[in-house]
């Protein structure tokens, strides 16, 4: 049937379609239905969850509701799941396993990532990714464990297993996740006589680039190697994992590390879905032109991780898989949305980078905002502030955590929420069958 107003769908709810809907809302003011299919019904904010895995942030903390931010808003909870081009409707199904089909004048794919995965042997099996509150939970829970049942084994070389942790990847989130894991692991090791007694536990950090955040400006990368030598990380560059084992990981310099806990941080990959669709893809990303349209589909938008976005400020390049691109590739959807619904003017994704901040938890960070490199207290402070201005909602909560982290003990408990097979890193395998899953018609 007609709809009296234009009907915007958009596929997922991360830092891309949450602000497309917000300058959605927020221009049309009502004149256009804006409809979001989310499998959560919050927007999470990704780079508090290494707090959130250290225990320095209570997990809602970083989730900001999206019907009670985005006003106006039309909330489907499921995941879609097929496309149909030629008749304008995006196919999905829901948390019951009921499926459903929306009609659309405007789609704006904004999928996002998964983890990447790489053919080493036992790493899908015995590694921990990192993409979400259930992985960063079920770490914390992880660590927690291991330790109490370090504190009651007989065998020094099985306490000295479960009190070690190596973390792959050394880029933004490998970096953060082992500088707030060692205060976790350091605060644990404080509060147990039994721990008290051996040695601190122990964090090995690997990454085949020839320095930790090889993105970041030397300076940068070097005083964050810093700090994190001096809380004991085990710092190795140039050397990748060779297989995992329930035992612990050989690496590729010949070295075995006897570990019970792998954290995988190598990178990120499109949404298999994105594959599904048979659209045409960039380095498994859909392409779009500078205005973020699909060639073929001008009324489908796609941005943030799930799209090829040329970067016209460095020709032959396409733009970085970042939270900052996401975030005004989101915002420049909505703008050449309603340009298109009003006959407007279409604008071309042109952005420089801002800079970039790395946490490392307590007072110290690496910051090179406007890329004016500076760590210590003074990023620390910059850093957090960022945070807390970017986060669209529970500042003051955000805040008040970090206070009571700050002067009070870490209140170290297994929640026992999410079981290991809730988070394997095995992400490739769709839960709806393949036929569903993957159907897109295509009409002539």
């Amino acid at each position: 049937m007609p709809r009296k107003r234009p009907r915007v769908v958009i596929v997922g709810a991360g830092f891309a379609g949450y602000q497309c809907a917000r300058t959605l809302l927020r221009r049309t003011r009502g004149a256009a239905e804006v409809v979001i299919i989310n499998p959560h019904d919050y927007f999470l904010y990704l780079p508090l969850l290494p707090d959130v895995a250290a225990g320095a942030l209570e997990p809602r903390r970083v989730t900001v509701s999206l019907t009670g931010t985005l006003k106006g808003v039309t909330l489907v909870l499921g995941e879609a799941d097929g496309l149909d081009p030629a008749r304008r409707t995006v196919s999905y199904t829901d948390p019951e396993g009921v499926p459903g089909r929306l009609g659309y004048d405007r789609l704006v794919l904004t999928v996002g990532s998964v983890n990447k995965l790489l053919p080493i042997p036992g790493v899908a099996e015995h590694a921990h990714g990192f993409r979400g509150i259930p992985e960063a939970l079920h770490l914390r829970d992880h660590l927690i464990r291991q330790a109490e049942m370090a504190a009651v084994t007989p065998s020094p070389a099985e306490r000295e297993a479960r009190t070690t942790a190596v973390v792959v990847g050394a880029g933004y989130t490998g970096t953060e996740v082992t500088a707030q894991g060692v205060r976790l692991t350091d605060a644990l090791h404080r509060q147990s006589a039994a721990l008290g007694q051996g040695p601190r536990p122990r964090w090995v950090l690997v990454d085949l680039a020839d320095r930790i955040l090889p993105e970041l400006d030397p300076r940068l990368s070097r005083a964050a190697d810093r700090v994190l030598r001096e809380r004991g990380v085990d710092v190795r560059t140039g050397v990748s994992v060779r297989e995992a084992t329930g035992e612990g990981v050989q690496l590729s310099d010949g070295t075995f590390v006897s570990s019970r806990t792998l954290v995988w941080c190598v990178g990120v990959r499109p949404d298999p879905f994105v594959a599904s669709l048979g659209l045409p893809t960039e380095r498994g990303r859909l392409c779009v032109d500078a205005a973020l349209r699909i060639p073929t589909h001008p009324e489908v938008y796609a941005c943030g991780d799930a799209a090829a976005v040329p970067d016209l400020t460095r020709p032959g390049n396409l733009t970085a898989m970042t939270a900052q691109h996401a975030h005004r590739q989101g915002r420049l959807a909505a703008h050449n949305i309603i340009a298109s619904l009003s006959h407007g003017r279409l604008r071309h994704y042109r952005h420089h980078d801002l800079g970039f901040m790395v946490d490392l938890g307590g007072a110290d960070a690496a910051a090179n905002p406007l890329h004016v490199p500076f760590s210590g207290p003074l990023a620390a402070a910059v850093t957090r502030g960022y945070h807390l201005l970017s986060q669209p909602g529970n500042r003051s909560r955000v805040a008040a955590d970090w206070l009571l982290d700050a002067v009070l003990p870490r209140h170290a408990v297994q929640l026992g929420l999410v079981p290991a097979r809730a988070v394997s890193l095995e992400t490739t395998t769709p839960t709806a069958p393949p036929a569903d899953r993957a159907r897109m018609v295509r009409r002539e």
